[in-house]
C-alpha cells in the first residue's frame, strides 16, 4: 500500500514519535490490484464463449429440455431424488453416531467393530454397494423368521420384494453414508473438551447422559458444517441409483432419452433440478451453521 502525507495549518501532532511543531497528516491508500479482474474478465469470456456455443449449436435442440424440465416422468424423479437423499441422510446419520460412538469406546470389541465398519464401507465403492444390494436377490431368496434349525417358520416373504430398488437404494446410499459420518462425528465429539465430560461426572451424570446432554449439543458446531457437505454430496450420489433403476432424476431421465434419442438434452434437464436441489440443500446447510455457532459469534 501507499502513503500519503499532507500539512496543514490545522492539524497538528503532538507525541514521542513526531518532532516538535511537526504538522504533517498520514493517510493509508490500498493499491488497486488489476489481476484479480483480468482473471474475473477471462472467466467471464470463458463462460460467455461456451453458452454462446452450447446455445448456438446445430446437432442441441433445446426446445426439448425446455419441454421436459417440468413433465410429469421428471418431476417424479426429483420427488424420488429428494425422498432417497432425506431417508438415506437419516439413517447415515443415525449409524453414523452409533459406530462414531463406538469408535471412542474404552472396549475393545466394540471399537474393533466400529473400525471393521468403517473400514469396509468406505473401501468399497458405492456403485458397488449399490449394486449388491440390488441383486441381493441372487443369494438370498427369501427372507424367513422363524426357530434356527428347524423348519418352522413364522414368517417368509421373497427378498425381492422386500428389498426393491427403492429400498436397496437406500441401503447401499445410508451404510456408505454412516461410514463416512462416523468419522465425522468422532472429530465432532473429540473436539469437545475433556473437562466438560469431567464436569458432568462430578455432578453425577452419567456417561451415556453427558454425551446426549453435554458432549453431542457442543460438537454440533463442528459437526454441522461437514454433516451439511455430506447431504450435498449424497443428492449428487443419487445419480449412482440409476445402475439399478432406482426411480430417481437420472433414471427417468435416461428412459425419456431412450425413446426421443436426445440424450444430452436430457442430461441437461438433469443437471437442473441438481444445481436447484443442491442450491436449497446449501441455503438449509447456512442456516443451520449459523443457528449452531451463535455463542461462538457472540
Amino acid at each position: 500500500m501507499n502513503v500519503k502525507t499532507h500539512s496543514g495549518a490545522g492539524h497538528v501532532h503532538s507525541g514521542s514519535e513526531f518532532a516538535p511543531g511537526a504538522r504533517e497528516e498520514y493517510a493509508v491508500v490500498h493499491r488497486h490490484h488489476v489481476g484479480p479482474w483480468l482473471l474475473a474478465a477471462v472467466a467471464a469470456l470463458a463462460t460467455a464463449g461456451l453458452v454462446y456455443a452450447l446455445a448456438t449449436n446445430p446437432y442441441l435442440d433445446w426446445g426439448v429440455t425446455a419441454h421436459y424440465l417440468f413433465a410429469g416422468q421428471i418431476l417424479r424423479g426429483v420427488v424420488t431424488t429428494v425422498e432417497l437423499s432425506i431417508y438415506s441422510m437419516i439413517l447415515g446419520v443415525l449409524v453414523g453416531v452409533v459406530i462414531g460412538v463406538g469408535r471412542m469406546s474404552h472396549n475393545a470389541v466394540l471399537s474393533g467393530l466400529a473400525f471393521s465398519y468403517v473400514a469396509v464401507f468406505r473401501s468399497v465403492p458405492v456403485l458397488v454397494q449399490l449394486l449388491i444390494w440390488g441383486n441381493v436377490g441372487l443369494i438370498v431368496r427369501n427372507v424367513a423368521l422363524g426357530i434356527p434349525f428347524t423348519d418352522v417358520r413364522f414368517f417368509s416373504i421373497q427378498t425381492n420384494e422386500l428389498i426393491g430398488p427403492f429400498t436397496a437404494a437406500i441401503l447401499g446410499l445410508a451404510l456408505a453414508e454412516g461410514a463416512y459420518i462416523a468419522e465425522i462425528v468422532r472429530a465432532g465429539i473429540g473436539s469437545v473438551d475433556k473437562g466438560q465430560r469431567e464436569a458432568a461426572s462430578s455432578l453425577g451424570m452419567s456417561s451415556a447422559r453427558s454425551l446426549r446432554r453435554i458432549v453431542l449439543p457442543q460438537a454440533l458446531r463442528v459437526i454441522i458444517p461437514p454433516l451439511g457437505n455430506e447431504f450435498v454430496t449424497l443428492i449428487k450420489g443419487t445419480s449412482l441409483v440409476a445402475v439399478i433403476a432406482g426411480g430417481d432424476l437420472l433414471t427417468q431421465a435416461q428412459n425419456v432419452a431412450a425413446s426421443n434419442y436426445r440424450v444430452i438434452e436430457m442430461i441437461a434437464v438433469a443437471v437442473f433440478w441438481y444445481l436447484v436441489l443442491v442450491a436449497v440443500a446449501s441455503v438449509g446447510q447456512y442456516f443451520l451453521e449459523r443457528h449452531y455457532s451463535r455463542g461462538v459469534d457472540r
